[in-house]
């Protein structure tokens, strides 16, 4: 099995420790290195992670700089966003920038594996969870946007049903089982899709979903 290389970029020696632990716990994934913002690019230069947890918010240099930086890079790894923010006002900024998806710093040490591994694999991240609190807070509240609502227009029936699903937060897998489609489908309609959409990645067409209200609004939950 190939390894996954994975580098953490937290401000918090704690953050990055505990994250560390949690991550390389897993078989198949190595944590190659730990830093802060400033040091982003030149360990990523140096180790050449295929995966980069960055921390949205650091007071050295913020995560939005340090993702422009790597994204730059002629071999980019693929970077997630870390936050504790159930909405934040960096969100919007960092989708346009190609951040590969979103992770709240609870998330459970199980989803935070699978999570590397998707982001290993190409995938982006998009759970339910992540959705609601991250996605959902940034775009929900203002009705359908015009705009999105004319790129929706552009899809057939079937696509709209997938970038529903999508916007639900569904993996490949769970969307194709809800539409009784095959995976490689479902991957065909969502590559499909981000081409007549324009956006980069299934987290960009998510928050069209959302702004063509797809998606109806989730209830925040009350604990």
């Amino acid at each position: 099995m190939a390894t996954t290389r994975v580098l953490i970029v937290d401000d918090e020696i704690l953050v990055r420790s505990g994250l560390g632990l949690i991550v390389g716990s897993a078989p198949d994934l190595e944590v190659v290195g730990d830093c802060s913002g400033g040091q982003a690019e030149e360990d990523v230069r140096r180790l050449r992670p295929h995966v980069v947890l960055l921390d949205i918010r650091m007071p050295d240099l913020d995560g939005i700089s340090v993702l422009r930086r790597l994204r730059a890079l002629p071999e980019p790894p693929a970077v997630a966003m870390l936050t504790t923010f159930d909405t934040d006002e960096y969100i919007g900024t960092a989708l346009k920038a190609g951040a590969a998806g979103f992770l709240l710093k609870d998330t459970a040490p199980e989803q935070l594996v699978h999570a590397v591994r998707v982001l290993a694999a190409g995938g982006n991240i998009l759970s339910p969870t992540v959705t609601r609190t991250v996605i959902g807070g940034y775009v929900d509240g203002g009705g359908p946007d015009a705009d999105a609502t004319a790129l929706a227009r552009t899809l057939t029936g079937r696509e709209l049903d997938v970038l529903a699903l999508l916007g639900e937060g569904l993996s490949n897998a769970e969307i194709a089982d809800r539409l009784f489609l095959g995976t490689g489908t479902v991957k065909d309609h969502i590559s499909a899709i981000l081409g007549k959409l324009g956006t980069v990645n299934r987290v960009q067409a998510a928050v069209v979903a959302h702004r063509a209200g797809l998606v109806k609004p989730q209830p925040r939950d009350s604990a």
